[in-house]
């Protein structure tokens, strides 16, 4: 079972299932969010990253340079405090010097990354992309605390 439509032919699909690479260490996730916020600053177009929470209703316009940097900012801390690894590991993009499609899991639905039997592998908590998201169901439900934390981002 695949929670992602198969029949969907948007850009944000083709990116969600294509290639991207793991942030192994903290110091990439780091940059990447520095790389995220500078070059929306930078940006002489539209913002066009569009924050999408699975689960939540999908964003119809791209967050503004505020609401970007306040969640990466508020992301960083989060996924610092509660993967208290040595390793980032739960960070993937398409670039890491000019993303356009990031995938962000949230560390207490990790679950299975490959799937196993019927299981389907563990969607993520987050994306950002430039590309319009289409709506996901998450496999595992979203808890109250984790919904308190994204509504006090973007009440």
């Amino acid at each position: 079972m695949n929670p992602i439509p198969a029949a969907t032919a948007s850009t944000f699909t083709t990116q969600f299932h294509g290639y991207l690479g793991g942030l192994l260490r903290w110091d990439e996730f780091d940059a990447l969010c520095q790389t995220i916020i500078h070059q929306e600053a930078d940006a002489s177009d539209l913002t066009r990253w569009y924050i999408y929470a699975i689960g939540e209703a999908v964003p119809q316009q791209p967050a503004n340079l505020t609401e970007l940097t306040r969640f990466m900012q508020n992301i960083n801390e989060l996924l610092h405090r509660e993967h208290q690894e040595s390793y980032c590991g739960i960070v993937y993009t398409d670039s890491r010097s000019t993303p356009t499609f990031v995938k962000i899991y949230d560390p207490h639905h990790l679950g299975s990354a490959c799937g196993s039997g019927s299981h389907p592998p563990p969607l993520p908590g987050w994306t950002l992309s430039h590309a319009l998201p289409i709506k996901l169901e998450p496999v595992m439900p979203i808890t109250g605390s984790r919904k308190r934390w994204w509504n006090a981002l973007f009440p």
